[in-house]
């Protein structure tokens, strides 16, 4: 079966229309079939509804998505309760390992991203793991670095994304890869961020999940989520009957 490949981390600006609207043809000349563009907190509707018509008159889905790097446990929960109802991905950027902890057994939470550039912040162990797992996220890894860094500060990397995939393989928790660039040209067909993964562990079909299937997945159970369908985990109305 044909691979529906999605970039959920495409980190253009949705302010500059030129310059998005070339990454996103440039998405659909490449092969993928859904994209995400991290949107403005404070902007959300206005960017969603703009990205949107531009993905389909592309030819390709859009995701809406929020990136947030909360100051505290209250402003990580005060976030959840407001955009969870609202957007299909939410993303929380882990650089305090505290906070790590609190995003990765919430379950509004659908990935953890780590700063690629300091390996000191990169807190995905064990137990960060266990808590992920048993909340259904899903750590992302941005490739970006991998293509930009040189020297040590690459092989360093490597080797904590080495460390990161093993912990992750053992406690069943999906990896994503995206891309994490916001420039055109830096884009790559989704079989070749794939194959960069070959080289941190993960074999040749899992790679291609972690860039199909494991987003994928993410996705159609938050627009499920959000869908007039859905009532409460475990309950959905199945077919609305009509009064007598």
């Amino acid at each position: 079966m044909k691979r529906a490949f999605t970039d959920l981390h495409l980190k253009a600006n949705p302010k500059d229309p030129h310059t998005t609207q070339r990454i996103i043809d440039k998405a659909a000349q490449l092969g993928y079939c859904q994209i995400s563009i991290p949107l403005t907190l404070g902007a959300h509707e206005e960017q969603l509804n703009t990205l949107k018509t531009a993905c389909t008159q592309t030819g390709i889905e859009f995701v809406s998505r929020v990136d947030f790097k909360p100051r505290n446990q209250e402003d990580l929960m005060r976030f959840l309760r407001k955009f969870r109802r609202k957007i299909e991905v939410i993303c929380i950027i882990c650089d305090e390992k505290e906070l790590a902890r609190h995003a990765a057994k919430d379950r509004r939470v659908d990935l953890l991203n780590f700063p690629s550039f300091d390996y000191r912040k990169r807190f995905f162990d064990r137990a960060e793991a266990e808590l992920a797992s048993n909340a259904q996220a899903a750590i992302e890894f941005d490739l970006k670095p991998l293509i930009m860094l040189e020297g040590p500060p690459r092989v360093r990397l490597f080797a904590n994304l080495r460390r990161e995939t093993a912990i992750a393989r053992e406690f069943k928790v999906p990896i994503v890869l995206s891309s994490g660039v916001g420039e055109w040209h830096l884009m790559r067909a989704p079989r070749d961020l794939a194959s960069l993964a070959y080289l941190f562990g993960l074999g040749e079909c899992e790679a291609l999940n972690a860039i199909s299937s494991n987003p994928n997945a993410i996705v159609s159970r938050n627009r499920f989520k959000l869908s007039d369908k859905f009532v409460a985990p475990g309950i959905s109305v199945v077919k609305e009957g009509k009064d007598p």
